[in-house]
């Protein structure tokens, strides 16, 4: 009778010793964490790009491929910083031929159809050009040497003489401005077709 309760007493203690760790609890709370969102952890494929602060909240760093999105997002901050300044220029300033318009959102109706598609056209042939017909997502970066948003485009000398210090610099303006440009031309575009109103 007194091994059974000898017994009963130690199972019973059992129940109050602490638990192992599990190492997938550990790894989560040790996970590094994104410093734009804390409460996301930190997308790993971003590591080593300019511009990088951890925001990918979709995750699309993991779905596909990095240099591609990289690419993307040059293309469009460029993109956005010219039709940023196209959006303002044209509300002050008229292509002789054309009727001046206030509202840079009715630019567009204003030159017709024809004149958009040659944008169109013509954007799709410099894209074709300057990436080697490989226009794809799967073989736009066949060539492992290919720099996202480098075109080689340089007339002003720009890059010349540059250390890798002072290029990244370079990349991290572009980046920011091209950033700031896409919700900028955004917000003009909004503006207007909410007020009725030209930008200025």
């Amino acid at each position: 009778m007194k091994t059974f309760a000898a017994l009963s007493l130690l199972a019973s203690a059992s129940a109050f010793a602490p638990a192992s760790k599990s190492n997938g609890v550990a790894t989560q709370l040790n996970a590094e964490m994104s410093k734009s969102l804390p409460f996301c952890t930190y997308p790993k494929n971003l590591k080593g790009y300019v511009g990088d602060v951890g925001f990918d909240p979709l995750n699309f760093s993991e779905y596909f491929d990095m240099k591609w999105l990289r690419e993307s997002e040059i293309k469009h901050g460029r993109s956005a910083m010219l039709a940023t300044l196209g959006f303002v220029m044209q509300q002050f300033w008229t292509i002789p031929g054309y009727q001046h318009v206030d509202d840079s959102n009715m630019g567009p109706s204003v030159v017709g159809v024809s004149a958009m598609l040659q944008i169109v056209f013509w954007m799709g042939v410099l894209e074709f050009w300057t990436n080697k017909g490989n226009v794809t997502m799967e073989t736009m970066f066949n060539d492992p040497n290919r720099v996202p948003g480098n075109l080689g485009f340089d007339p002003m000398g720009l890059a010349k003489g540059k250390s890798e210090e002072q290029m990244a610099e370079m990349q991290l303006k572009e980046i920011k401005n091209g950033r700031l440009a896409m919700l900028a031309i955004g917000g003009m575009i909004h503006h207007n077709w909410v007020t009725g109103d030209p930008l200025f």
